[in-house]
Formats: C-alpha cells, sequence, structure tokens
C-alpha cells in the first residue's frame, strides 16, 4: 500500500475535493455550514425565560451556553421593546465543547476576509423578538424570541432570514421551524468569492460570500441576471455591513476618536436605550479598523446575567479589553470606573440635522438619568477630519441616501486603517529573508524579529502621511498601538503566514534538486534522516493547507518512494510500514 495514500493526507485531499458529497452524507452537514441550531426562547411564569425549541434536536448545548442564550434574547424591561425587535449578541463558547459539524471549516477560514471568518470559541446570536399584548396569556403579554445562533458574523443576511421566517413561525409554530431548517439544510456550503442562491419559503435570496482576495471597499453584489430565476431573487448587496451612518448620526464629529478607540482596543461601554441600537453600535465600531482585525472581546448585548459579567465588571484590576453594548441604566453605576462610555439617546434634530453629543469628564458619570455623551479623558493622537464631517452633515441636508452615507463613511475608515496598516506590512514584509538564502539542503533560514525602533525610523520616508492628509501624533499612535491586542493578533497572523511562505519556498526548492544525486555518497542513517525530515515535510503541508500546487506535494511523495527503493529491502519495509 502507498504510504501516502493514508492518513492524514489523503483525508485532506479528499475533504476538499468532495466536501458537497460529504455535506450529502451527513445529516445537518450543509445546515451546519450555516448554523448551529435554531432556538425558541419563550418566557414561562414560573422559570422566567426559558428555552422551548432547540432544532436539529440532536444539537448539544451546555446548561451554561442554554441560561446565556436564554438571558440575552429577551430585551431587559428598562428598554420597553413593544411588537417586534431584532439585535444580535455574542457568547463564549463551553471550555471542551466539540467544534462545528462543519467539515470544510478550515478551507472556509482560509480563504474569507479574517474579519468574517468562522468563530471558533464563540457563538453569535441573531434574535426577532416579538411581544405584544395578549389576553389570553396570565401576563397580558405574549413574548417570545426565535434566535438563530451561528459562528459567521453575517449579521445583515440573518437578520434579513430572520425577516422571512420569524414572523411565519409565529403563527405557525414547530412546523414551520422544521420546514425553513430543512430547506437550509439544502443550501450550498458559503464559499468565499462565490455568489449563490439561498431558497427559503418561496424566496431566493442572492448574496455573494466576501474572499480575502476582494480589494477592500470594492462595490457590494448587483443582481445577478445570468440566471433567469423564479421567482426573481431577493438580492442582499452584504452579508455583514450594517447602516453604519445610521449607527453614527449622533457621534459623527467624534468618529476620529472611536475609530482610535477601537485600532488601540480600547474598554468601551455602549449605553444605549435598546438592545437593536447596543449591538448595532457595537458591530459598526468594530468594523471601523476593517480590514484590521478586531483582536479584543465584544459583546453586541451585555447583560447582568452574562456569564462573564464578575469577570468584566470586577474592580481588582483594569478593566478588560473588551466592548460592551448594554441598556440597563444600573450599569452605569457598575462600569463608572471605564475609561470610555458612550452614552446613546434618542436621535435628536437640530435644525435639519442631528444632535451631536458632546465629550464628557467621566466624573458627571453618576447618576441614572446621565445624559447623552462621550464620557472619556482620552485625548486624540490625530486630528479631525472637518472635510469629512462637513461633508456627511451636507449630505444630510441634501437628503442624500444613507446607504451613500454610509458608502463615504466606509471609505474614510477603510482609507484610514490602510494609512497606518501599509508602513506596518512594508516593514514586516522586509524582514522575511531573501529568497536565494532559501536551498533544500538546510533549514529555512529565520524570519527577523520586529524592531519596534526601527519600524519607527522608516516612518519618516514610509510613513502614513503618504497616503493620509491629517496631522497628528502618528508615532505616538503607533506606540500605542504596539501595547494593544490587535497588534499582537495582527503581528501572530502576518508571522504565521511568513512562516508559512517560507515553507512554500523551502518545498519548491526541494522538489528542483536533484536529491537522488544528493544520496548517491551518503550513508543510511543520512538516507533515512532526509526521509523522516521529506515526510514531515509533506505531512505540515497537509497539515497547515499550504497553498502550494497538488503536483508539487504529489512529485514529493514519488521521491520519497524513489528514495525508500534504493535502500535495503529490511530497512524499505520498515519504512513503509511506519
Amino acid at each position: 500500500m502507498d504510504l501516502f495514500e493514508s492518513g492524514e493526507s489523503r483525508s485532506y485531499g479528499k475533504a476538499e475535493r468532495g466536501a458537497e458529497v460529504v455535506a450529502s452524507r451527513v445529516p445537518w452537514a450543509r445546515f451546519s455550514s450555516w448554523l448551529e441550531c435554531v432556538c425558541v426562547v419563550t418566557f414561562d411564569l414560573e422559570l422566567g425565560q426559558a428555552i422551548e425549541l432547540v432544532y436539529p434536536h440532536d444539537v448539544k448545548l451546555t446548561e451554561k451556553e442554554k441560561t446565556s442564550i436564554c438571558y440575552l434574547s429577551f430585551p431587559d424591561s428598562y428598554s420597553g421593546c413593544l411588537g417586534d425587535t431584532q439585535f444580535s449578541f455574542r457568547v463564549r463558547q463551553s471550555v471542551g465543547q466539540k467544534t462545528s459539524w462543519f467539515r470544510d471549516e478550515d478551507a472556509y477560514n482560509r480563504d474569507a476576509p479574517v474579519t468574517l471568518q468562522r468563530e471558533l470559541a464563540h457563538y453569535y446570536g441573531y434574535v426577532y423578538f416579538r411581544q405584544v399584548k395578549d389576553v389570553s396569556v396570565k401576563r397580558g403579554y405574549f413574548q417570545k424570541s426565535l434566535v438563530l445562533v451561528s459562528r459567521l458574523p453575517y449579521v445583515n443576511l440573518f437578520q434579513s432570514l430572520l425577516q422571512l421566517i420569524a414572523p411565519e413561525y409565529f403563527e405557525k409554530l414547530e412546523p414551520c421551524l422544521e420546514a425553513v431548517c430543512n430547506e437550509i439544510d439544502q443550501w450550498p456550503s458559503p464559499v468565499p468569492g462565490q455568489t449563490l442562491n439561498l431558497p427559503v419559503m418561496g424566496v431566493v435570496l442572492q448574496v455573494r460570500i466576501p474572499s480575502r482576495n476582494d480589494k477592500p471597499g470594492a462595490s457590494p453584489l448587483k443582481q445577478s441576471y445570468k440566471e433567469n430565476l423564479l421567482p426573481a431573487p431577493m438580492v442582499l448587496p452584504t452579508v455583514h455591513e450594517l447602516d453604519v451612518f445610521k449607527c453614527f448620526q449622533s457621534i459623527l464629529i467624534h468618529s476620529q476618536m472611536l475609530w482610535e478607540l477601537m485600532l488601540l482596543g480600547e474598554p468601551v461601554v455602549v449605553m444605549a436605550s435598546s438592545p437593536t441600537v447596543s449591538s448595532e453600535t457595537v458591530l459598526a465600531l468594530i468594523s471601523c479598523v476593517s480590514p484590521l482585525k478586531y483582536c479584543c472581546d465584544f459583546r453586541p448585548y451585555f447583560t447582568i446575567h452574562d456569564s462573564e459579567f464578575k469577570e468584566y465588571t470586577t474592580r481588582t484590576q483594569a478593566p478588560p479589553n473588551v466592548i460592551l453594548g448594554v441598556t440597563n441604566p444600573f450599569f452605569i453605576k457598575t462600569f463608572q470606573y471605564w475609561p470610555h462610555i458612550i452614552r446613546l439617546g434618542d436621535l435628536k434634530m437640530s435644525g435639519d440635522l442631528p444632535k451631536q453629543v458632546k465629550v464628557k469628564k467621566l466624573a458627571k458619570l453618576k447618576t441614572l438619568d446621565t445624559k447623552p455623551g462621550i464620557y472619556t479623558a482620552y485625548k486624540t493622537f490625530l486630528h479631525k477630519d472637518k472635510a469629512l464631517i462637513k461633508r456627511l452633515l451636507k449630505g444630510i441636508q441634501r437628503k442624500r441616501p444613507s446607504e451613500v452615507q454610509s458608502a463615504i463613511l466606509r471609505r474614510h475608515f477603510l482609507e484610514l486603517t490602510q494609512s497606518f496598516i501599509i508602513p506596518l506590512e512594508r516593514y514586516v514584509a522586509s524582514l522575511m529573508p531573501l529568497q536565494r538564502a532559501v536551498t533544500p539542503w538546510k533549514n529555512p533560514p529565520q524570519i527577523r524579529s520586529f524592531n519596534q525602533e526601527e519600524f519607527m525610523k522608516t516612518l519618516e520616508h514610509a510613513g502614513p502621511q503618504l497616503t493620509s492628509v491629517l496631522k497628528g501624533d502618528w508615532l505616538g499612535l503607533y506606540r500605542r498601538f504596539f501595547r494593544s491586542p490587535n497588534f499582537d493578533g495582527w503581528y501572530r497572523l502576518r508571522h504565521k503566514e511568513m512562516t508559512q511562505k517560507l515553507e512554500c519556498l523551502h518545498l519548491e526548492v526541494i522538489c528542483e534538486a536533484d536529491l537522488l544525486a544528493w544520496i548517491k555518497d551518503k550513508s543510511e542513517v543520512e538516507i533515512v534522516d532526509l526521509i523522516l525530515k521529506l515526510r514531515e515535510k509533506l505531512m505540515r503541508a497537509h497539515r497547515q493547507q499550504l497553498p502550494v500546487k497538488e503536483e508539487m506535494l504529489q512529485r514529493l511523495e514519488l521521491y520519497i518512494q524513489t528514495i525508500i527503493s534504493s535502500l535495503p529491502e529490511d530497512l524499505q519495509a520498515v519504512l513503509r510500514r511506519h
């Protein structure tokens, strides 16, 4: 039997090539590539919030996860949400839980933008909550939430899906939900770069799954006319983007400060009147630094019942690097020692413009009726972009559509983030060894360490001033960034990518070398050592899914077999067995 036709390498290759075949055999495999499960949470007079139903029925949630989902699926009593309310939350997965059933998880994460990768340790909850008067119920109100639990940060897709299925579910209950889940189980898996048609309840949702290779800031999905679909698809321009402008209306003039706070991973609390506003604002804030991944924890909706409540509100240590969205006014007392609190109220107009909240001293944050404002002592490193603010405010007066205003704001944040990151990318690229230093007979050379002072010296001639008109203390911003979790996360990712690139280069030079000529004058010990090292290389290439051509790996396998065949038969038998 061919040694390399078994084990990890073979199973990986087949999983990659036959994902759809596997999906058709494993129960709920396609469903689980989109969702973990669907939950129905209701209000029980004796138990309080309780999970009424989990679908598929064999999904195993821990008691801790169930409790978290229960409490986070209802707005707290201070929100006073009557009618239908939609919002999102994010919870930590219990330790030791098995990962997703989705088989092609690694392939998805490899090709997706880092900001849209499947979560490995958290679940997102997308909620549709209904509270209406109902005399047949003891409390006088019908209160129920339909919750989609997923590892994907596709807020726009899942909230749009809920708008279709939740009203129908509240009328027809479980049979309707079962039918919807079966339809989702027929969807193709999300593949970055592909436009997919997703049928559900007589509607076809058309979405494009973003890819790592997309140009940042590229225009969203337009109607696809290649197929004559009946009914005509409901095109979602984006699976994940929110109306950033709507979220920022009352804090527009502080957008520069908010971008810096997100870049630096500062502890921030967003206090809003409803979980809809709190969750959308938190998600809009972390999207400011895209395409940089926000590496701190974030909770779009957070309550006192959250399992991390004690951990995040302890006063024995500094506030953690996390952004929390809350609605309970009693949190003001709990979080008054936090460095940055954004208190949002109902949007008020000043003439034909939204009234902008002011930056206020933290000392004023003491009472339950605290006025809207940004409570912080933070001083921005960079100056405000007055031209941007003027353009957006003019857009409001001219009744420019919200999606156009959002595109302007998103483009501004993108250019700002790119201006900041490009010098870092350029410097990190210089840490890679030269290609000619990679030889087949030695281990790949080491990547040079990141030297902060050496990097700072490069900024004089190749800094953000080349691409950004904003003035200010860019050097101070970099120094502060180096101490943040976002720098640590960014650098780890870049280092991993460079290490993999070195591995690929090393594999290429090994495949191009004349290995058979090299072993002619070598001892058996040296030849066996070479075989073991080549095998390790091959296994690592499969395990890490290195971006190398399949033919190259096959050529290396052939080399290994040929070298083994040159050894005495007893040694051949041992090597083929292990």
